[in-house]
């Protein structure tokens, strides 16, 4: 009753020196503010759509809303964005740590006179008169992030899919306050004390962060630090405001502005402690940013806020209610924006924007400097269109890949849908071209691919060619080498070991990256290749914290770790050696982890020179992360072998054999003086490579009965 009574007489008092205080005030340093900025997502008019042809039909009833923004500030905005999409119209708030949400609501119009005739001003002063009753109601006791509220007037054109709207953040704007002085935290909090708000803070509900008390009052002769919701406000005892903060989520990326929006805060610090008009007291602007150093890599810190002494002003009833808060356009005028939404809302340009959906939100929290439009551009070829490369190819779009090229020369048989995603009964019956069918397949799953079929026979060595067959060789050799010199990615994806061997010769040689998938019954292999670098001379390595690092183009290839030519295996073969025998899920492992490694090659900073690591004794701990350098995306293997019968997977890496059949230099030589000439002597005779690499010479040497050959069962589908 004391305070109501002084209230009173104050008010007369006041009023009749308002005009002399407004000159004064103009003659104060104020605060000077920056209002939010709004994004809009494009889904938000997609359903803005949907709802408006469904159910509101000619009825301009008001909508609530949701919008979100970002509690994390970024330096290289002026301001915070508040954002609103497709889940804007939830009756609930998707709840994300990250984001604080916004109270908001849409009034859409159903002409373009209704939308330009409507009273602006007094559209925003009804607005405000809400948002000061939210304050009286207690509601913004509860919930304080109601102070930072906004709204939309819109008008949706749907015949041609446009849309003219205009956002208002509502501010009470005869909130006038003056800034006494400001200075860093660090010169009011200890770094204990910065470490201590900043996790008080984290526990609040994300409607209570944009407004909240920091308590530093002394009990027992020690200071006792914490963050309190703005409801304590009315607990309070006049006599204990020396000790407290107010604080607020500043989105200014400006140590010497502050948001707009608290003018409606401090309204409400007048509204509940009136005895407190006209004091000076201390407001810790919050400003949290990422840092990405520490031990525990990206951390939030607190460390750019700021404490402002402001004096909390005396505001009539009257000037309680005035409002303003509509944004800028794409002008920087007052007026509304216009959304052309027609390219966007088309069926096929929908499905094309929301491809990649789950790629941005990657890029937005989990890895924000991916290159997705380096995934996107690169050009992929998949040699083998079975179940792993109709694995490897749904994975890849997946990635947002828009180029894929799929090699093969069979035809859809009946036992292929099971296990081939991208085929289906009828294409067996049809006896498709696999190629065909799995490129028709990936345009039908997403029309924005690029995706091509080729009918095509990849010569092995030991497959003799007979005279007829030499044009149709040839051909298909030089079709072959035209594919490699297009693509960016190899995929060695065959069912046959020797069939591997001439893309693997030919993508070393054009220093392409080569991906090698094989898969065995309940094993399979993942391995990238080394490739040709004139420039780094021979092979080398070098060694950390007992790690031995190998450079890209130093790892070996599918083929290095054999001492032998790849020779016919197609032959005499019985039914289930002709048919790739293994455990269903172990393609999908091995062609998800083939895809996986390959894109990590692409996001690392060396590329395919990416070096790979392997440990030189069993001591120490399994894992370096000194030495294992990871990529972007984490480590990039030389090659991974997996058991699925124990679950077992392991990442060795081997350097590449001097002496190799498909990487050595004999044998890229040989090619580069002798061509065609040189590949017809493998096809016709594997055993011309073993004389070309010299290993005849060595097996000479050798006495057989000191020799085991295990014959690599490894296969694919």
């Amino acid at each position: 009753m004391e305070w109501e009574l002084k209230r009173f007489v104050d008010s007369i008092l006041r009023c009749r020196q308002y005009d002399l205080d407004n000159i004064g005030r103009n003659m104060r340093p104020r605060l000077k503010y920056v209002s939010p900025s709004s994004v809009v997502n494009p889904s938000f008019w997609n359903k803005l759509t949907e709802l408006k042809l469904d159910v509101d039909r000619l009825e301009e009833t008001e909508r609530p809303l949701w919008g979100y923004m970002h509690f994390i500030n970024n330096d290289n905005l002026p301001t915070t964005f508040v954002e609103v999409d497709s889940t804007s119209f939830n009756d609930e708030f998707n709840s994300q740590n990250i984001y604080i949400p916004l109270y908001g609501k849409i009034a859409n119009k159903n002409t373009i006179e209704q939308f330009r005739q409507c009273n602006k001003l007094t559209f925003l002063q009804r607005e405000g008169a809400q948002l000061f009753e939210k304050i009286v109601s207690g509601e913004a006791l509860d919930e304080p992030g109601v102070l930072n509220c906004f709204v939309i007037l819109a008008y949706a054109d749907l015949k041609k899919y446009s849309y003219r709207f205009w956002f208002a953040f509502p501010v009470l704007n005869k909130v006038f306050i003056e800034r006494l002085q400001t200075h860093r935290i660090s010169n009011e909090f200890t770094k204990d004390e910065r470490l201590l708000i900043l996790n008080e803070f984290m526990k609040l509900d994300n409607m209570q962060k944009p407004y909240f008390l920091v308590d530093t009052r002394i009990t027992s002769r020690k200071k006792q630090l914490s963050v309190r919701p703005i409801a304590d406000i009315i607990n309070i005892s006049w006599r204990m405001w020396t000790y407290i903060y107010f604080g607020f989520l500043n989105i200014s990326s400006n140590k010497n502005t502050v948001g707009s929006q608290l003018r409606n805060f401090v309204a409400l610090i007048g509204y509940y402690c009136p005895y407190l008009e006209e004091t000076n007291q201390k407001f810790l602007a919050l400003r949290c940013k990422r840092e990405t150093e520490g031990p525990e890599g990206s951390q939030i810190s607190i460390e750019h806020s700021s404490v402002h002494t402001l004096r909390i002003p005396w505001v009539s009833e009257h000037d309680r209610r005035s409002c303003t808060g509509w944004e800028k356009n794409f002008q920087d005028k007052l007026g509304p924006k216009l959304a052309n939404m027609r390219n966007l809302l088309d069926p096929l340009k929908l499905a094309e924007g929301s491809v990649d959906l789950n790629l941005k939100l990657m890029k937005w929290r989990a890895v924000p400097d991916i290159d997705l439009e380096k995934i996107k551009d690169t050009k992929c070829l998949l040699l083998g269109s079975g179940t792993l490369g109709c694995s490897v190819a749904r994975s890849l779009l997946a990635w947002g890949v828009r180029y894929i090229t799929l090699v093969d020369s069979a035809t859809v048989s009946f036992s292929n849908p099971v296990r081939q995603s991208l085929f289906t009964y009828e294409d067996s019956v049809k006896m498709r071209i696999k190629s065909e069918a799995a490129a028709e397949r990936l345009r039908d799953i997403f029309p924005g691919v690029i995706s091509k079929g080729v009918h095509l026979t990849i010569p092995m060595p030991g497959h003799s060619v007979g005279p007829d067959l030499v044009p149709q060789v040839t051909d298909n050799i030089e079709r072959l080498i035209d594919l490699i010199k297009c693509a960016d990615i190899i995929f060695l994806l065959m069912d046959s070991r020797e069939s591997r061997w001439l893309p693997a010769m030919l993508g070393n040689f054009f220093g392409k990256t080569v991906i090698n998938a094989a898969v065995g019954f309940d094993s399979y292999l993942v391995m990238r290749h080394g490739y040709k670098n004139e420039a780094a001379g021979a092979p080398s390595t070098s060694e950390v914290n007992g790690y031995r690092i190998i450079q890209g183009h130093n790892l070996g290839c599918y083929f290095c770790n054999d001492v032998r030519a790849p020779g016919d295996t197609m032959s005499n073969r019985t039914l289930d050696q002709q048919c790739t025998v293994s455990r269903p899920g172990v393609a999908q492992i091995a062609s998800a982890l083939a895809v996986e490694l390959a894109v990590s090659i692409l996001q690392h900073k060396e590329g395919h020179n990416a070096p790979a690591f392997y440990k030189m004794s069993n001591q120490g701990d399994e894992r370096n992360p000194e030495a294992e350098n990871p990529g972007l995306l984490g480590l990039v293997p030389h090659s991974i072998r997996g058991f699925l019968s124990h679950y077992e997977q392991i990442i060795p890496a081997t350097l590449k054999y001097n002496q190799c059949v498909a990487c050595s230099d004999f044998v890229l030589e040989e090619y580069r003086n002798r061509g065609m000439e040189f590949l017809f002597l493998v096809f016709n005779s594997s055993k011309h490579l073993e004389d070309v690499t010299k290993l005849t010479d060595m097996f000479s040497q050798l006495n057989p009965d000191d020799v085991l050959v295990e014959l690599d069962d490894e296969t694919s589908d």
